[in-house]
């Protein structure tokens, strides 16, 4: 039971009816609720439990039908009773004849009836025991009747005139002799569910620890996290610093050297000034013999200042570049990004590499390797540079090959090419777009590869099992009849060869029909020999 009073209102109950899920309220507050049923039907087919929103079904005739509350109405104290005929009114007197509890308006009724005009009525708060503990139970559908049997097949209690009226031929007995079975049969189902509630408990107390757990590990975690970032905030800091003085390192020695060839260039002009100037004033001012007798120092002097060779571009450029991406290793025992770049790279440097990079064959894939270099000649490391490739067939215009770039990464770019026509290209590598060392060059696109048609054999006479009228492309003959394989033949080339083209070499290409003076027919004979 719900306690004393109704867990809604809290006023003593009235009428208490018990929802689905266990818990009371009364007629009033029961009949407040809000229907949770299709919209538009009178009838609610369920609603919200007020005290846990549960959503509980009702009965087909609604909350009337609810099971009645008797415990909390036996609970004594501050429980009115509610009216046993209309069960819907508080109740006001008690008739001591039936033993029912009456409201007012039912009260009057059961004095003007025949049959229970003659009961003698008291007022409810005169009667000295309050409570329901120990009062009869009446039927609903038969008021006057009390409920002491039970009805088997419809599992509930019924009255006498219930099992003649609407439970007749239904199995029934007694209330005391049937109380100890289903007693019994809910004593089981509470025993089951107490020991669903004692594994519930358990495993709330798990959640309860694990929760804990959770929290501690978080807060663990956390503090691993502020101690990386912390350290790592340290190490970005030490790495920023590093990469500061390397670039101040870099910039004075740019300066230095650029200082250096400022000085050297301004002592070679200051002395070609001088040598200027002297020279000027003695050709202007100087005798013919003057002239003449200092001809030679003056001469030697200018060729020597002529001869020096200097830089006519500054020693060093700015190149000085930050690449955040770049990985820079490990510093504090962390991985960390960016680093200075101070290598630029310069077309004039980079170079061209495979195997053959003047030939090639139609429909076959071919290719090449460029190297990216610095001023200074040595490789850049890493990859981004823009190149750009063109092959263009000299005599047709129109027909051009499309090269693929591939960027390893490394600072070499690998460009590869089928082209379809044969023919001599024109081949256009650039950087940053310029030509790259050896660019442009021609290409020789040959006929597809021919592959041969004939035999590769010792001699035409043992393929052809000897016989004289056979022909080979190496043009043998037997003057003096068959002398053995290979062996004093004429025109022979002394070992195996193509019986097609003559070719010594077995993995050579073809190169064609055999000589004049050998018949096409006699050719074909051996090959398919």
């Amino acid at each position: 039971s719900s306690g004393p009073r109704c867990p809604v209102c809290a006023e003593p109950w009235v009428s208490p009816r018990l929802l689905p899920c266990l818990h009371s309220l009364c007629a009033p507050c029961l009949r407040r609720l809000g229907p949770l049923g299709e919209p538009g039907r009178a009838a609610a087919r369920s609603v919200l439990c007020p005290v846990c929103d549960a959503e509980v079904a009702l009965p087909p005739g609604g909350v009337g039908q609810l099971t009645p509350d008797y415990l909390a109405l036996s609970s004594g104290g501050a429980a009115v009773a509610g009216c046993d005929l209309c069960a819907d009114g508080a109740a006001a007197r008690r008739c001591l004849t039936c033993g029912a509890d009456l409201c007012l308006f039912c009260c009057q009724a059961h004095r003007r009836q025949k049959k229970t005009a003659s009961h003698a009525v008291t007022e409810l708060e005169n009667t000295k025991d309050c409570s329901q503990a120990g009062k009869p139970l009446f039927c609903p559908s038969h008021p006057t009747e009390e409920l002491r049997l039970f009805c088997e097949q419809c599992d509930q209690p019924v009255c006498r005139d219930c099992v003649v009226d609407r439970h007749r031929q239904h199995p029934y007995d007694f209330t005391s002799n049937v109380i100890h079975r289903h007693g019994d049969a809910l004593r089981e189902l509470l025993k089951s569910t107490q020991q669903h509630m004692g594994t519930l408990e358990d495993v709330l107390g798990q959640i309860d620890d694990m929760g804990s757990a959770v929290r501690s590990r978080a807060e663990a975690v956390a503090t691993e996290i502020c101690l990386f970032a912390s350290g790592y905030v340290k190490a970005i800091g030490e790495h920023r610093d590093r990469m500061l003085k390397q670039l101040e390192d870099l910039k004075v020695q740019k300066e230095n050297l650029l200082h250096l060839q400022k000085a050297q260039l301004q002592q070679l002009l200051l002395d070609m000034r001088t040598g200027v100037e002297f020279t000027e004033r003695l050709l202007t001012s100087g005798s013919d013999l003057e002239i003449l007798i200092t001809k030679g120092v003056v001469a030697s002097r200018l060729a020597k200042l002529n001869s020096v060779a200097y830089n006519t571009h500054p020693s060093v450029d700015n190149g000085i570049q930050f690449s955040p991406q770049e990985r820079a290793g490990q510093c504090c025992g962390y991985e960390v990004f960016g680093a200075i770049l101070n290598k630029v790279v310069d077309p004039a440097r980079c170079t061209l590499h495979g195997e053959d990079l003047h030939s090639a064959r139609q429909n076959q894939l071919t290719g090449f390797t460029v190297l990216c270099n610095d001023t200074t000649g040595e490789r850049i490391g890493r990859g981004g540079e823009a190149v750009r490739v063109t092959i263009t067939h000299k005599d047709k215009r129109d027909c051009a090959v499309k090269p693929t770039v591939c960027d390893n990464g490394d600072g070499t770019y690998h460009i590869s090419y089928s082209p379809e026509e044969p023919g001599l290209y024109a081949v256009c590598v650039y950087v940053k777009g310029q030509h790259v060392q050896g660019s442009p060059f021609s290409l020789m696109v040959k006929n597809k590869f021919r592959e041969h048609q004939g035999v590769f054999h010792c001699c035409t006479f043992c393929s052809s099992g000897g016989q004289k009228a056979a022909r080979c492309a190496c043009g043998g003959t037997m003057p003096g009849g068959y002398q053995g394989c290979g062996h004093g033949h004429k025109g022979h080339p002394g070992c195996p060869h193509w019986s097609c083209c003559g070719q010594v070499k077995e993995s050579s290409e073809c190169f064609g029909g055999p000589p004049s003076d050998t018949s096409q027919r006699s050719l074909l004979r051996t090959v398919a020999l």
